[in-house]
């Protein structure tokens, strides 16, 4: 059993992520790409591959329902990375502080499986961690309470000594209703203060 570890997610917290950094580079307008990421490429309909829905069914679905927008729905699937063009300001710096500590690293992230797949190779820092649970993967979604017991019982979390981080409310929330401590995470700065007034770094 694992005593003390600390759970991050991963979009918002630890990298930055929009559509907006993708598809600005592709629609100048700002009016225009305002209507298209919030009637075409949406946030929801996104979150359908983060709960498993595979992008080979999504991408013809949408492609019919917005013809003339074709080869932009084609973008999200082929550019998804560069929805997520860099880490978030001092968040990997307190990933590599607590691993030098010895705190054991753990994540749970609303994900896409496919989308993952090619997102993890490219970023070292999760090497540092003990395990990562993905919701694309496990078709389980933050903040079902499921996918954090899933968390514990796979990699033998204790959760009265585990703190999750995440920068939405609901999905503390979640953690929280399973035994795990929560931070609703607003910055780098404030978590640090939180980690080290709760024992995971030095002061």
């Amino acid at each position: 059993m694992i005593r003390q570890s600390v759970i991050f997610d991963v979009g918002r917290v630890l990298f930055d992520w929009d559509l907006r950094h993708l598809f600005a580079k592709l629609i100048a307008d700002s009016d225009e790409l305002e209507w298209f990421v919030s009637t075409v490429v949406t946030p929801a309909w996104h979150f359908k591959h983060d709960a498993g829905r595979p992008i080979a069914e999504m991408l013809p679905e949408l492609k019919a329902e917005f013809p003339d927008h074709a080869a932009l729905i084609d973008a999200y699937a082929a550019r998804f990375n560069e929805t997520i063009p860099a880490a978030m300001p001092g968040s990997l710096e307190l990933v590599e502080r607590l691993d030098a500590a010895g705190v054991p690293l753990f994540a749970i992230t609303n994900f896409g499986h496919e989308f993952w797949e090619g997102f993890r190779p490219t970023q070292p820092i999760f090497d540092r961690f003990r395990g990562i649970v993905v919701s694309g993967t496990e078709k389980l979604m933050k903040p079902d309470p499921s996918i954090y017991r899933l968390a514990i019982a796979r990699f033998g979390i204790d959760p009265a000594g585990a703190l999750f981080i995440d920068d939405v409310a609901a999905n503390v929330a979640g953690a929280e209703s399973v035994g795990i401590a929560g931070h609703l995470f607003v910055d780098a700065a404030t978590l640090e203060a939180e980690l080290v007034a709760r024992g995971y770094l030095p002061a």
